[in-house]
């Protein structure tokens, strides 16, 4: 059974307390009066109400302190306020200002108080269904990935263990199946471990550590890592990098971003190049990264890095690489652009991330 939405009213005019909780005592609210702000504030902390009905004009603390401490208390879930005034619309709107989300003016109206609180508790209740549900996302994320990474981390193992030898010999046949099944459990784990990150980035719960960073030496590595992908397909992978070591930035988070990036212009490059350029632009640096590839059509760009976008392509993929990279380069207060001229032109895409130096 649903319960009453308790509503607490702050007033030192015993009249005018009288006069509100009656008017809503007969609509079926669950009522809490306090004469005084400190004593309100006290009964906030210990049992949050639903709606707070809150007098400007008090002595001691007045409204409008009491709604500046209630929105600072950060732990506190979303209580709407509801300001009570007999003072003109100026004076209403420095307490909208504070944090208050309505404000009724004496003399009160049955008709008028209603309606305002049924809608400041609608706002309420979808505010916490809101929350209700990005609590169940999280913890359904959370929970997921946690399930999904134990046992593909064991069967990584397992699958190592086997191909080492270790349970005894195995025939190239066999082989050939475990490095199979050994690639597929790679990528799931890779997936995951991207959807983890995703959802760390979303949810804001991720902490990126930026130092001074040079963006020459990390690319440099990348470039050379990715060097056997570029041989293996005939594909010259190049670099052009100026000496730029005044930009802050978190080393293994701009790693993956550039792996990605890189990776993916090797990946849906046939023929031709892929070069890796870093230059200073003003205030920011920009890292471009050029490919012969078929490109992008203009219709996909705009969704290039939304997640799971992985365009028309036959490549496979999470659909989360650039999704990631692109919430990655904005934690960096920077962005990442595309570029890629008409399908039919044949020039390939470039990519741009632009990085903000650091100020003096």
């Amino acid at each position: 059974m649903k319960s009453l939405d308790r509503l607490l009213i702050v007033d030192d005019v015993p009249d005018n307390l009288f006069l509100v909780r009656t008017i809503l005592e007969d609509e079926g609210y669950e009522i809490i009066t306090s004469s005084n702000g400190h004593d309100a504030l006290k009964i906030i902390e210990s049992e949050p109400p639903d709606l707070v009905l809150l007098d400007v004009m008090m002595p001691l603390m007045d409204g409008y302190e009491v709604t500046r401490r209630i929105r600072a208390m950060k732990d506190l879930p979303f209580i709407p306020i509801l300001l009570i005034t007999a003072y003109d619309r100026a004076n209403a709107v420095k307490g909208l200002d504070l944090g208050a989300d309505e404000f009724i003016r004496k003399p009160i109206e049955a008709d008028e108080l209603l309606a305002r609180v049924r809608s400041l508790l609608r706002l309420k209740h979808s505010i916490a269904e809101r929350d209700r549900i990005d609590r169940q996302r999280q913890d359904f994320v959370s929970r997921l990935t946690h399930d999904l990474r134990t046992p593909l981390v064991a069967a990584d193992r397992m699958l190592g263990l086997l191909q080492d030898g270790v349970l005894g010999e195995i025939s190239p046949e066999i082989r050939e199946a475990l490095t199979i099944m050994g690639r597929s459990n790679h990528n799931l784990l890779e997936m995951v471990n991207k959807l983890l990150d995703v959802y760390r980035y979303e949810s804001g719960s991720k902490t990126i550590n930026l130092q001074p960073l040079d963006l020459k030496e990390l690319l440099n590595q990348v470039v050379q890592e990715l060097k056997p992908i570029a041989i293996s397909k005939n594909l010259e992978l190049t670099a052009d990098l100026d000496d730029i070591v005044a930009v802050k930035g978190d080393r293994l988070e701009l790693l993956r971003v550039f792996n990605n990036l890189i990776g993916n212009a090797l990946k849906f490059t046939e023929s031709g190049n892929v070069h890796v350029s870093l230059k200073l632009e003003e205030s920011e640096v920009v890292i471009a990264i050029a490919d012969t590839g078929a490109g992008i059509s203009s219709d996909e760009q705009p969704f290039l890095f939304q997640r799971f976008r992985q365009g028309n392509h036959q490549k496979q993929g999470s659909g989360l690489g650039l999704y990631l990279s692109h919430y990655i380069i904005n934690a960096h207060n920077g962005k990442i652009l595309v570029k890629s001229p008409n399908l039919d032109s044949q020039q390939g895409s470039t990519f741009f991330v632009h990085l903000p130096t650091i100020t003096s």
